[in-house]
């Protein structure tokens, strides 16, 4: 549809960007902090391990005031799970209480509201080593956390997130080092299972969010990618249903119905992997009511019908490698790709907000969007980044016309407030629109540098995405 009646965006648009607690704060194993699976984890070779990062923890006055300077609305940002229960559970760590109280009041001080991610990839270790999210025992774990902050933070926080990206936790749990599978004979059984415990303590936590903190809001972070056929074969058709249903509708379906994806479930039944499921679990996961929906987008997915000859194959969060018998990634030949080799697809971004729209009928805050590259210093401290500009000017296009079909948009949180350690390429891969002049193994001195891009959202705030040159 050729959009000429525009319509601006609305006056209270939430105009932001995100990060979150294991990538960006460091102090990892200090001032309280208990070890998640991120900190024991083997990092990739040749990257950086996560003791430092970009040093939020120590240095999150100064960042929050270049996001004020920004003229930042809202900034997303995660709880470490370990800085408040160092061991998952029981005693308190009240320096982190503190901490997350210190950046809180921080951003109220200049009318940035605080988008608050309970759970960001980062699994209290001592939960861990007893089994995760596999064991019944993490939804009450989780929910008792989630109790926590509420009693601490929700006089100020009205915006909460529950889990990001938890599609990505099923999907490539390995790759982002959150799943280990050594061992195990069903893949599918215990990975689903542990779906099935975070849906159930997203649920849980949505009520009892609403019930301890009236007129806060709440909802879920996953990352949502719209797939497509490799052509207009009916086979192709079927495969790109199939994908949609696995990696995209099973998590949303839940989070607004409370009810499984038909062919999620019967994919579920091929594979001999239903969950366990007690007497009213699904009474619960109706009763979570989620405000809105955040999702993560980067580009979208192709795929092509399998015949079921193919070797099973997973790819990064945003390749959908194969599932035989059910769909094989497909390399889309009309998309640019990133230098990380991630397609780029605004368009393809619409229609993924007119698909969640039309499925669900939710307000929706896009949680990450963003462009990784290797971005560099010059001598005049200066960072050139003309290509986050024109990937985040296409993508804020697309939103624009997206609210001008009638879908409902609250804001804008892209993917990264500032650099920090990406989740498997690390810190080469910058995001921010804060430089920091660290390197792979060299801190230097983590100084922040505004670059281009800094200047370019300032002024797309002060006009409220108007002025988009």
């Amino acid at each position: 549809m050729i959009i000429k009646k525009n319509k601006q965006l609305p006056k209270d648009f939430l105009w932001g960007a995100s990060t979150s607690a294991y990538q960006v704060e460091g102090a990892n194993l200090t001032h309280g902090k208990g070890p998640s699976t991120q900190d024991v984890k083997t990092v990739p070779e040749g990257t950086s391990e996560l003791d430092v990062c970009a040093d939020f923890y120590h240095r999150y006055k100064e960042d929050i005031a270049l996001m004020a300077e920004m003229g930042f609305k809202t900034f997303r940002f995660s709880v470490a799970w370990t800085r408040i229960l160092p061991e998952g559970a029981g005693e308190i760590n009240q320096e982190g209480i503190d901490f997350y109280n210190n950046v809180i009041d921080e951003c109220l001080k200049y009318g940035i509201e605080p988008l608050v991610t309970m759970f960001h990839f980062d699994m209290p270790a001592a939960l861990d080593k007893k089994g995760g999210w596999s064991r019944r025992e993490s939804v009450e774990e989780f929910v008792n956390f989630a109790k926590i902050l509420f009693e601490n933070y929700g006089d100020r926080v009205k915006y909460w997130l529950t889990i990001n990206e938890q599609n990505m936790l099923t999907l490539v749990g390995e790759l982002i080092g959150t799943c280990d599978l050594t061992g195990v004979e069903n893949k599918y059984k215990k990975l689903y299972q542990e779906n099935h415990h975070m849906l159930l303590a997203q649920a849980k936590v949505m009520k009892l969010c609403h019930e301890m903190i009236p007129g806060a809001k709440i909802g879920p972070a996953p990352n949502i990618s719209l797939v497509y056929p490799a052509s207009c074969k009916p086979e192709d058709v079927l495969a790109a249903q199939n994908f949609n249903a696995i990696r995209n509708w099973l998590y949303l379906d839940m989070a607004v119905y409370g009810r499984y994806n038909n062919l999620v479930w019967k994919f579920l039944e091929e594979h001999d992997a239903i969950p366990e499921i007690q007497d009213g679990d699904m009474d619960i996961m109706k009763q979570a009511n989620p405000d809105f929906i955040g999702f993560n987008y980067y580009n979208t997915s192709t795929v092509e019908w399998d015949d079921g000859t193919s070797i099973a194959g997973s790819g990064d969060q945003q390749s959908g490698g194969t599932e035989p018998g059910v769909y094989k990634c497909y390399v889309n030949p009309n998309l640019l790709r990133t230098e990380f080799g991630w397609e780029i697809d605004p368009a393809g971004f619409r229609a993924t907000m007119r698909e969640i729209y039309e499925r669900y009928h939710l307000p929706m805050i896009v949680t990450e969007n963003g462009l990784g590259a290797y971005d560099k210093l010059t001598e005049d401290g200066k960072i050139h980044d003309d290509y986050r500009i024109e990937y985040l000017r296409r993508h804020i296009e697309q939103i624009k016309i997206a609210v001008s079909e009638g879908v409902e948009m609250m804001g804008y949180c892209p993917w990264s407030a500032i650099d920090l350690v990406s989740t498997h390429e690390g810190v080469v891969k910058r995001y921010g629109f804060i430089y920091v002049n660290r390197d792979e193994f060299d801190l230097k001195d983590m100084a922040r540098y505004r670059k281009d891009s800094f200047y370019w959202y300032k002024k797309v705030i002060e006009t409220n995405g108007e002025d988009l040159s």
